[in-house]
């Protein structure tokens, strides 16, 4: 870890945190929420090693990223464009291109909006959702965490409650879980804590300090705009894409045991004729016990998944 190279990169309105190692063909690593680049630890060192450039940044707004002059007006379009922005400054012409939770969706939007970028999408806990489509969550119950973060302030102040490393322990120790987190009515997400439970064994509490000292300095302002706020808005300039299909090769990671798999039709889509035809180079590879983190959880299983595609598009 400590030959990881870090370095802050202009993208145009502001500064992205890079950490990266290695030389060769550009994979760009694209973490979700409650993660960081440091969510890639496992991944970064095994792509240099196996000949590859791993390029692992924060997000605007999250860890030691410049936070957004105006982070109540962002969306998910500002973080592809923020992307392109990292390739252009980094003299990338084209990259291969791994995500994780709504990370994921910034793979695919990648694809969809610069095709002439990438070279192939890896993706890990959420399927292609195309921009603009109906909103499949108004369905979930009430209590389910997405749809109470994405009423203005609720979130907030629900994980204001908490410092950083409860918060993030709290997160981790639900969501790792196979059940959706839901809260009972008159309660708040953050409400279904038990303080008892450990960590899940692959999460060490090295690995909570890390994430919490990064998380104590971005704060989550931000992470709530994206993915939660911003999603119940209008996708803006991602819908001049929607129509178009993801010609790029992907690979997507779902394990059996994550939550998100029981999201409402989820489970249905990620096996339909709908999501291949909006995705039509997409292989599916469900792993046996996998959480919501099953790179961080199965890391050297998933690793050589990873590296046998990347291999193959290279």
């Amino acid at each position: 870890m400590d030959k990881i190279l870090h370095k802050q990169v202009n993208v145009g309105e502001l500064n992205l945190h890079v950490a990266e190692i290695g030389s060769g063909p550009a994979v760009l690593l694209l973490h979700g929420f409650p993660e960081i680049w440091y969510s890639w630890r496992h991944q970064i060192i095994a792509l240099a090693v196996a000949g590859f450039h791993a390029i692992a940044p924060d997000f605007r707004g999250y860890g030691l990223s410049d936070q957004p002059s105006e982070p109540e007006k962002a969306g998910y379009y500002d973080l592809v464009e923020d992307m392109v922005g990292l390739l252009d400054a980094l003299g990338i012409e084209k990259v291969l291109v791994v995500g994780k939770d709504f990370g994921a969706a910034i793979a695919y939007y990648l694809g969809l909006c610069h095709p002439d970028r990438v070279k192939g999408i890896v993706t890990m806990g959420i399927p292609y959702l195309k921009p603009g489509g109906p909103d499949k969550w108004d369905s979930a119950p009430k209590g389910l965490y997405f749809r109470h973060w994405q009423e203005p302030g609720r979130g907030l102040a629900d994980l204001g409650r908490f410092d950083a490393k409860a918060v993030v322990r709290n997160i981790y120790t639900l969501f790792s879980s196979s059940e959706l987190p839901v809260a009972e009515d008159g309660k708040e997400v953050m409400d279904l804590y038990d303080p008892s439970r450990p960590l899940p064994p692959w999460f060490t509490e090295d690995d909570l300090q890390m994430y919490s000292s990064l998380y104590e300095k971005s704060g989550f302002v931000f992470p709530m705009q994206v993915p939660y706020l911003s999603s119940k808005r209008d996708p803006g300039r991602l819908t001049l894409f929607s129509d178009r299909t993801i010609q790029a090769p992907c690979l997507l990671i779902m394990g059996t045991k994550d939550y998100f798999l029981k999201f409402p039709g989820v489970e249905d889509y990620v096996n339909s004729e709908m999501l291949k035809s909006a995705v039509p180079n997409i292989e599916i590879n469900f792993f046996p016990e996998g959480s919501h983190f099953v790179q961080e959880q199965f890391p050297e299983e998933v690793n050589k998944l990873l590296l046998g595609f990347l291999n193959q598009h290279l």
